[in-house]
């Protein structure tokens, strides 16, 4: 099964994963997370490490049960944010028998601590308590506040923004249901990260295989880095030379699909 990234559906780079699996002899879903795309649940586009997590282990639920497939051999890639959502549910889930984070950002590390953990404890604190007071104005609205459009270019972003908007805004990624897609998610989205640090408990994926692929280029690479650094093993980190973060996400010629159809070819069995 396949979902990712943060904020897009399942038309975009997970089904695209799906797709090229699938063409390899797998059986695959692509979802979309509970509150997203074509998934259910109101307020539309909210996001949260426990119901993200269980997403997955629902998407397990279903493959169990399907008749054309081995329930003892089901596999999880995970692309971007929900590549830290896919090591804390199997985890978790034994019944998955090995994992690949793509991509990978750790959801709860960025929006606790921003960017390379650049946030301050009184930045942190402020933000909280901005967070927190949006909640009562929620409540009383009946409504959640949305944040801005997303991957709207106003002059003077990182590359890896500008690479954000080249996928989600131009007909090479755009999609009408996805977040990044010039939509939001709520304002108190982030809140549910903030002290729920998703990989606690990597080590227990062990002994199942998990596989961690990155660009060598990514503005991301850290967080790859730092759970491959924490995860037992067995274990793999693939570094794909000159690509960036977002070149995972769509380009045929980049991601490793031979290598992803080897990974689970061998220990799904």
């Amino acid at each position: 099964m396949v979902s990712g990234p943060f904020g897009a559906v399942k038309e975009q780079s997970s089904g695209l994963h799906a797709q090229e699996m699938a063409e390899r002899g797998f059986v695959t879903l692509a979802f979309d997370p509970s509150f997203t795309g074509e998934s259910g649940g109101q307020p539309r586009n909210v996001a949260s490490p426990d119901i993200n997590t269980e997403d997955f282990s629902a998407a397990v639920d279903y493959l169990g049960l399907h008749p054309s497939v081995d329930r003892e051999r089901i596999g999880v890639i995970g692309i971007c944010g929900w590549g830290g959502m896919a090591l804390n549910a199997v985890a978790v889930d034994k019944r998955v028998k090995a994992v690949v984070a793509s991509t990978m950002y750790d959801m709860t590390r960025v929006m606790s601590r921003g960017y390379n953990d650049s946030v301050t404890p009184e930045q942190r604190a402020k933000t909280l308590e901005q967070l927190s007071r949006q909640r009562w104005d929620d409540a009383a609205k009946g409504t959640p506040a949305y944040q801005p459009p997303y991957n709207k270019l106003r002059g003077g972003e990182p590359q890896f923004m500008v690479d954000y908007h080249d996928y989600y805004s131009t007909p090479r990624g755009y999609h009408a249901r996805a977040v990044n897609s010039g939509n939001s998610w709520t304002q108190t989205t982030p809140l549910s990260f903030m002290n729920m640090p998703i990989l606690s408990y990597i080590k227990e994926i062990s002994p199942r295989p998990v596989l961690f692929i990155h660009g060598e280029k990514a503005h991301s690479r850290y967080f790859s880095e730092t759970a491959y650094a924490a995860a037992a093993e067995p274990k793999e980190l693939v570094i794909i030379p000159g690509a960036s973060h977002v070149d995972l996400y769509d380009k045929l010629d980049v991601i490793p699909f031979d290598r992803l159809s080897s990974f689970f070819q061998e220990h799904l069995v």
